[in-house]
C-alpha cells in the first residue's frame, strides 16, 4: 500500500516515469493538475465531503487519464497561470494524505514530499535533469521548437520556486528530503523505473 511522490525538474520527464511505473506495479497516477483540480472542487465546500465522493475506490482506479491534454494546453499557453493557483495548504495536505491512506498511487507535484513526509508508506523521489536535456525531452515529447521549449521550461521552473514558496520551502531540490534522486541526464526512463520499483518492492 506504498505512496510515491515524485518532485521533478521541468522536462526531466517526472510525468512519463510516473505513468510508465504506475502502468508496471498496477498503480494510480495522479498529476499535478488533478490533484490541483480536486483540490478546488475542496476549497469551495467541505473537503472531507468532496474527498469521499472523488476517492471512495471507485474513481480512484480510473482518475489518472483525465486531464493530460488540458494540463499540456495550460502549461504552453503563456497567458494561462498554469497549475500554481493559490490553493490552501490544510486542504491539499488533508487530500493527500487521504489519497494516500488508499495507498498504491503515484503522485506527481503539489509538494507530497512535504505534505506527506511522515507517511510511514510513502517514498519521495526527485528527478533532475540539465537544463539542455530538459529542453530537448520537451522539444521531442511534445514537438515544440528549441525557443518554445526553452521558454516552457524557464517558465515553469519559475511556478515550482513560487509554489514552494506558498509552503515556506527552499530546499525542495536538496537530496537528503528523498528516499531516492534520479538523474536523467544519466538514466533512460528504463533505467530510472526498475530503481523506483527495486525501491518500492524492496522494503
Amino acid at each position: 500500500m506504498a505512496v510515491i511522490t515524485l518532485s521533478r525538474h521541468f522536462g526531466a520527464g517526472g510525468k512519463t516515469l510516473g505513468t510508465l511505473v504506475a502502468k508496471k506495479l498496477g498503480y494510480v497516477f495522479l498529476d499535478d493538475e488533478i490533484i490541483k483540480l480536486v483540490a478546488e472542487k475542496a476549497q469551495s465546500g467541505d473537503w472531507v465531503d468532496t474527498l469521499e465522493k472523488e476517492f471512495d475506490g471507485k474513481l480512484l482506479p480510473c482518475i489518472s487519464g483525465l486531464v493530460p491534454k488540458r494540463r499540456m494546453e495550460m502549461i504552453l499557453d503563456d497567458k494561462k497561470g498554469g497549475v500554481d493557483e493559490v490553493i490552501s495548504v490544510d486542504i491539499l495536505q488533508q487530500m493527500l494524505l487521504q489519497i494516500a491512506e488508499e495507498g498504491n498511487t503515484i503522485i506527481v507535484g503539489r509538494g507530497g514530499q512535504y505534505l506527506l513526509r511522515d507517511h510511514k508508506d510513502a517514498f519521495h523521489v526527485l528527478l533532475v535533469a540539465d537544463l539542455e536535456d530538459r529542453v530537448q525531452f520537451m522539444e521531442e515529447r511534445y514537438n515544440l521548437s528549441l525557443k518554445k521549449a526553452l521558454q516552457v521550461v524557464n517558465r515553469q521552473d519559475k511556478r515550482r520556486q513560487n509554489f514552494y514558496r506558498l509552503l515556506g520551502k527552499v530546499d525542495y531540490d536538496q537530496p537528503d528530503i528523498y528516499h531516492l534522486v534520479l538523474n536523467m541526464s544519466k538514466l533512460n526512463l528504463e533505467q530510472a523505473c526498475e530503481l523506483l520499483i527495486t525501491l518500492v518492492r524492496g522494503v
